[in-house]
């Protein structure tokens, strides 16, 4: 039986690859060996990613699993790659010690990102999944990479956090100086308001009681949720709420009187929440003989006969 073929290598049993092609440790032997090196890590890769489709079922975990894979296979294949290029140069510290000083100068905002990349995974100010946003840019984190993560975008020229179908990219950098809100880490739901202003000659006391019975009908099961979740979430976030039920204020308006209904709703489901309750509110307003809707106009008030007796002016005047 053939015996297989011996590299040479050093005392710590490091192997000179180039070796293996019979030509030296000269440059095109050293290409040739790095193009083995990167077409076995990307037929890696490829084995690795069928594989978890045939045997992991749930979308996330394989995200998850097939990441993960991807970047040990890089490393190894990097390392390789190493070994192969300075095998048996000289000096390899101060060569090394110069060309990370380069590196530190012209790759400043690559290894910013790498740290912004570290610091995400370690203290995960958020994750794939949640929505969030950094800046003035608003979505769902669908991607987290070693330099950018990438959101799915919402609002923008859509209205109510519907999604647009962009995806935007960012340098992980952006978490160092840039606040990031999440609408869904520790705490899953969000107040939302509705301005309902019916004229100054509408029952407003009607119309308020009107808007407090749609809103408890329809946020009552999302309050307990909400409570639930305040519990659960206590060891991490102090998240400290008084009520947790619908209320109604009363403002007055240049048009009318304003009816501000505050309700829990889920982050995700702000405009669907909005429609449910307008829904039904145009429903019960038409049914409301003593209530209309305001809305800017131009009306002419004749003070002496629509005006409070007390207030009209005198017949002298």
């Amino acid at each position: 039986m053939p015996s297989l073929p011996s590299f040479p290598g050093d005392a710590l049993g490091a192997v000179d690859w180039t070796a293996a092609f019979g030509a030296g440790p000269g440059p095109l032997s050293r290409l040739l060996a790095s193009l083995v090196v990167a077409l076995a890590a990307l037929l890696l890769r490829r084995v690795v990613m069928r594989a978890l489709d045939r045997s992991v079922e749930e979308v996330s975990r394989r995200y998850q699993v097939g990441k993960v894979a991807s970047y040990g296979i890089g490393v190894v294949a990097g390392v390789l790659l190493l070994q192969i290029w300075l095998s048996d140069s000289k000096g390899i510290g101060t060569w090394l010690g110069i060309a990370s000083a380069g590196l530190a100068i012209a790759l400043r905002d690559p290894i910013v990102n790498l740290a912004g990349w570290i610091f995400i995974l370690v203290r995960q100010p958020f994750a794939v999944g949640d929505r969030i946003q950094i800046g003035e840019i608003a979505g769902d984190v669908v991607d987290i990479g070693p330099l950018t993560f990438s959101l799915l975008e919402i609002g923008n020229w859509v209205r109510d956090d519907q999604s647009t179908g962009r995806i935007i990219h960012l340098p992980n950098g952006r978490v160092f100086h840039d606040p990031v809100a999440s609408y869904t880490q520790g705490f899953e739901y969000i107040w939302n308001e509705l301005n309902v202003v019916v004229t100054f000659e509408s029952d407003w006391r009607r119309a308020k009681a009107v808007l407090q019975d749609i809103a408890e009908r329809n946020a009552a099961e999302v309050a307990d949720e909400a409570r639930q979740q305040i519990r659960k979430s206590a060891h991490q976030y102090m998240i400290h709420y008084k009520h947790l039920t619908p209320i109604t204020w009363v403002a007055v308006v240049d048009v009318g009187v304003a009816i501000s209904v505050r309700y829990l709703c889920r982050a995700r489901a702000r405009r669907s929440s909005a429609h449910a309750l307008w829904a039904e509110i145009l429903l019960a307003f038409d049914a409301e003989p003593a209530i209309d809707f305001a809305y800017p106009t131009t009306r002419m008030f004749r003070n002496h006969l629509e005006g409070k007796p007390e207030l009209r002016p005198s017949e002298q005047a």
